[in-house]
């Protein structure tokens, strides 16, 4: 019998969609980034120090949330773009080192969005380099998530306002407004725990 030939043409490739970072080149960059104290320490002016310590001492986790991140059972590497001049950063990143100090299991290290570019450039949001983004991944460093620059709850009050100015961090969040930011990032965070928890691969390497 003769062999069959397909008319169908192959499917065409997608100019772009190779060589996505690999697990080495994230955990290479998330080992150049930095533990909180220490962004801040290299990156920040005083001025700047101040505005991230500021609004560091008005976040607060309830009960129920520091429950919650005490819960996670997985090592959680988190690498968050940041700069130190950044309001959206002043507002959101100090959240970080709250819930860090909270879950044992979360590595959060904060990388300057232009120390590594070749890095930076996998994690824009709408085509720009807009901060903080937080690339969230396995033990092994496979990429999970990648959220940012801003919360939904922040993106419905600038919406309702048509407010697309850039906060300066120099005035902090009302208070409602900062304790929703903390319960949009909590759901991230909390999503990817979950992933980890409950994958397969992870569970049949820990045994559990």
């Amino acid at each position: 019998m003769a062999e069959s030939v397909s008319l169908t043409p192959p499917p065409a490739a997608i100019p772009g969609a190779g060589a996505p970072p690999t697990a080495e080149a994230w955990e290479r960059a998330f080992s150049a980034a930095l533990p909180y104290a220490d962004f801040l320490a290299k990156h920040a002016t005083p001025d700047q120090r101040e505005r991230w310590t500021s609004l560091h001492a008005k976040v607060s986790l309830t009960p129920d949330q520091r429950r919650l991140l005490g819960g996670f059972v997985r090592r959680m590497p988190v690498l968050v773009l940041a700069g130190a001049w950044c309001g959206d950063c002043v507002n959101q990143c100090p959240i970080f080192a709250h819930f860090q100090a909270a879950a044992p299991s979360l590595d959060v290290r904060f990388l300057d969005r232009d120390a590594l570019p070749d890095i930076a450039a996998h994690l824009k949001v709408c085509g720009g380099q807009r901060v903080p983004v937080a690339a969230f991944f396995s033990e092994d460093f496979s990429p999970i998530l990648f959220y940012g620059d801003r919360t939904l709850s922040a993106y419905r009050a600038a919406a309702a306002k048509a407010d697309t100015s850039c906060p300066t961090g120099a005035v902090a969040p009302p208070a409602d407004a900062l304790a929703g930011a903390v319960a949009d990032w909590l759901d991230q965070f909390e999503r990817v725990h979950h992933i980890l928890r409950l994958s397969a691969r992870l569970r049949q390497k820990h045994g559990d």
